[in-house]
């Protein structure tokens, strides 16, 4: 080794002697944080309730169970067609519902989940996902100080909303 090679080490050396050394991000334990998520759905619809258990333990797995989301059903926090404000009080960081339940307060929600006589499932995904949809839904959401990303797609429910009964084609 040169000796301008070794005076160089030695300097180096003896300048980071007293000097704090930050740790690698990987070595630093984030903290945990637990947030709680109200769903308009009833345990007893597994399919659609799962989706929340679903999200909560990948986010989970992800984080080293770091973030865990606690899912609660229709009651515990809120009612089933209350999760809307339930999120933007801030009695709860998340909320599983359907935007069409909210439609009394702005026809503009049904938008965000299916209309009759709309989008089937797969349309309503490519606008979601590739057509800006997720974007505008957003757009209208932040008016309720909160936003959302799909969770799963039942596609448009049979049949419509109605204020009569329907008995035959005309009546449409």
């Amino acid at each position: 080794m040169s000796v301008l090679r070794r005076n160089v080490l030695k300097s180096l050396a003896v300048a980071s002697v007293g000097l704090p050394l930050a740790a690698p991000a990987l070595a630093q334990t984030s903290p945990k944080v637990t947030w709680k998520l109200t769903s308009s759905f009833p345990k007893s619809l597994d399919l659609i309730y799962g989706a929340a258990i679903s999200l909560a333990q990948r986010v989970s797995e992800a984080t080293d169970g770091q973030f865990v989301i606690e899912v609660h059903p229709p009651g515990d926090i809120a009612s089933a067609l209350d999760a809307l404000d339930a999120v933007k009080s801030g009695k709860a960081e998340l909320g599983h519902t359907a935007l069409a339940y909210y439609w009394g307060k702005d026809p503009s929600f049904a938008f965000g989940t299916g209309v009759p006589f709309g989008m089937n499932a797969r349309l309503t995904n490519s606008w979601f996902y590739e057509g800006g949809g997720n974007e505008a839904i957003n757009e209208f959401l932040a008016d309720y100080g909160v936003s959302a990303l799909p969770l799963g797609n039942t596609g448009a429910q049979m049949g419509g909303w109605f204020r009569r009964e329907v008995k035959t084609a005309a009546d449409l």
